[in-house]
């Protein structure tokens, strides 16, 4: 498996994906036009010298070099609000209280708000069902991480990963069930592809801004508020092990969390490495061939080099450490695009864990935000 850049050839197989991944997942939708237009903007955003974070937006795929099957996606948004608003739902509590009768009341409200402008955003993470394997929805993940620990110039010094929320075989959210009950007469499938064709207007037009009270709404919708979809659940764990947490901001439409963490702050930005590189293929034994020991890594690990319009990355246990440098097989070498003296950066992909809920196997992990 190797992670890349998304190019032009990989059109269909994304609009494939954007058709799987169904109603929610608003980052890719099913429309040639514009999946093409992100396809050609993330490109181009690879491809430019940036110094400060703008409108990128970065889409990596995972490939199978053996059959050229593209088995997922994954991307970031480098600058959240940039170009259009981004909207959630800020869980608030307001307490009334009469003095004079000494009564009080809390109640919980929901307030529309732009908190995360300028923020960057993880996101696209899809992983087809058919090819769920070990280590391909971790590589996905952590990968978006170890490219942001490589270009911090390029991204936010706080990053956030919108969670998708609970809807059924369907694609109906009971969250928004209710909210078109009272203030939206539109279809939950038609709001999202209003909002991935990037058209927001509706939002300030249709959408309350005032306070929602919590109390007044359906049983059911004030069961999925901050809940997850069941396939997003494994994600949403891998990401509370980065660090990530959710601070009562949810999705406008199907109430879906959303998580954040300082970008310094991010485990796997903290725990990965940077190594020059040596190509050798002399990786069986224990000993360099000076003779001295070094260090094999024998559990999987996540490995890139540093470019950005030509990043690779991947997960292999076929490298060793002597002193700072990595030492690396030829054919690793060539498929990440790597010489010897270039930089590259590591990553364990297993963080060590005294939780269970954090122990994620990939094969759980389809689609999820």
């Amino acid at each position: 498996m190797i992670i890349r850049p998304i190019a032009d050839k990989d059109l269909d197989t994304l609009y494939q994906i954007a058709e799987e991944s169904g109603p929610g997942f608003t980052s890719l939708m099913p429309n040639m036009d514009a999946l093409s237009q992100k396809i050609a903007h993330s490109i181009a955003s690879f491809e430019r010298d940036v110094h400060n974070p703008g409108d990128e937006h970065y889409l990596f795929v995972l490939e199978d070099e053996a059959t050229g099957d593209i088995l997922g996606t994954s991307g970031i948004e480098a600058n959240t609000g940039h170009t259009q608003p981004l909207y959630h739902f800020r869980r608030n509590t307001v307490t009334h209280h009469s003095r004079d009768l000494d009564v009080r009341k809390s109640v919980e409200t929901l307030t529309r708000c732009n908190h995360y402008t300028g923020y960057s955003e993880i996101c696209s993470l899809y992983l087809r069902p058919e090819f769920r394997r070990a280590n391909a929805g971790k590589l996905l993940s952590r990968v978006r991480f170890l490219f942001m620990a490589l270009h911090p110039e390029r991204f936010s010094h706080k990053v956030i990963a919108e969670m998708r929320g609970v809807s059924d075989a369907a694609g109906r959210s009971p969250f928004w069930d209710w909210l078109k009950a009272h203030f939206v007469d539109m279809e939950f499938s038609q709001a999202t592809q209003l909002i991935g064709a990037g058209y927001t207007d509706f939002i300030d037009e249709l959408m309350p801004s005032h306070p929602l009270y919590t109390c007044l709404m359906s049983p059911e919708a004030r069961a999925v508020l901050s809940q997850v979809h069941n396939n997003t659940r494994p994600a949403l764990q891998i990401l509370e092990a980065e660090g990530f947490k959710h601070k009562g901001l949810i999705d406008l439409f199907d109430a879906g969390p959303t998580v954040e963490c300082a970008l310094a702050e991010i485990r796997s930005v903290r725990s990965s490495s940077a190594h020059s590189v040596r190509v050798d293929d002399y990786l069986a034994g224990t000993n360099t061939p000076f003779g001295r020991t070094n260090h094999r890594h024998n559990e999987p690990t996540l490995i890139a080099n540093t470019e950005t319009a030509n990043f690779r990355a991947t997960v292999t246990s076929e490298v060793s450490e002597y002193s700072d440098t990595l030492i690396i097989s030829r054919s690793l070498a060539t498929k990440l695009c790597l010489e010897n003296g270039d930089l590259s950066r590591i990553l364990p992909l297993n963080h060590a864990t005294s939780t269970a809920r954090n122990r994620i196997t990939a094969t759980e992990l389809s689609y999820a935000y």
